[in-house]
């Protein structure tokens, strides 16, 4: 394998059989010039990627350590998961992790506004987003806050599906957040975190959304509909008023029965 582009003394493209790859290995490119051989057993991995120039642009413009603090927190992720990230998590991790180090040393924290939900919703990657700033801190000595471990979390979620999109899933995240911060101002209370009926709320309106979407929604025996908006006439009322404006706001249509469902979450929250 020749060398084609030197990146960093860590990463460098090469031609290996008519194909161009980006090859990563502790000092790969050291001391190297565009043509010189590489051996193999120097590169502990190739990339060939879709997005090859913008993963060769990334790398040529951040800290070393950044992009194998964030190659260590993919191989940590994907042994807990027991999954493949898709490749694409390289460029969109590795360029957030990078760009919120730089951030936190120059005393810029982001707050995550979607961090409960993201800790309910995704649990596991939000563990692995915990284990993640640890590793940074250890690796780096920069201590990130929690609101990092949600945003590396929702990246983590979305490469673990195949096709995922991160602005579609930071789309429904912020939709259910709109749609507990309506509950609260009806109900004039604010949730507490950790509160098991409160998280049965936001898995709940999860679902909801996601079902909607594929048009397989909860269905409910028409009496017993006829009993909770009788019974529990304000608890249903709140449901129908997060309905009118998830369908105003966002377009999404969720019928009586899935606000009947909606109806007895928002009660057992007003009893607990």
């Amino acid at each position: 394998m020749r060398i084609k582009k030197i990146l960093n003394n860590n990463a460098v493209i090469v031609m290996d059989k008519e194909e161009e790859k980006i090859a990563i290995g502790p000092g790969v490119g050291f001391n190297k010039m565009k043509n010189d051989i590489v051996a193999e057993h120097m590169v502990e991995k190739f990339f060939v990627l879709a997005e090859n120039r913008k993963f060769e642009q990334l790398l040529e413009r951040i800290p070393e350590e950044h992009y194998f603090v964030t190659e260590e927190i993919i191989k940590y992720a994907e042994d807990v998961l027991k999954v493949e990230l898709n490749d694409h998590i390289r460029i969109v991790l590795t360029d957030h992790i990078s760009f919120a180090i730089e951030r936190q040393r120059e005393g810029i924290e982001l707050r995550n506004k979607l961090m409960y939900e993201i800790k309910i919703l995704y649990k596991e990657e939000y563990e692995i987003g915990l284990w993640a700033i640890e590793h940074i801190k250890r690796k780096l000595n920069v201590e990130m806050p929690k609101d990092e471990a949600a945003f590396i979390a929702l990246y983590i979620h979305t490469t673990k599906m195949k096709g995922g999109d991160i602005h579609e899933t930071v789309r429904k995240t912020a939709i259910l957040n709109d749609m507990v911060e309506v509950i609260q101002q009806l109900l004039g209370i604010t949730f507490q975190e950790g509160d098991i009926a409160y998280d049965r709320l936001i898995t709940h309106l999860h679902f909801a959304i996601v079902r909607s979407k594929h048009n397989n929604l909860h269905t409910m025996d028409k009496d017993i509909l006829a009993m909770i908006k009788k019974k529990y006439a304000h608890s249903f009322q709140c449901a129908a008023q997060v309905g009118q404006q998830l369908l105003e706001s966002h377009n999404i249509h969720l019928p009586k029965e899935e606000l009947g469902y909606i109806a007895l979450h928002i009660e057992r929250l007003k009893k607990e």
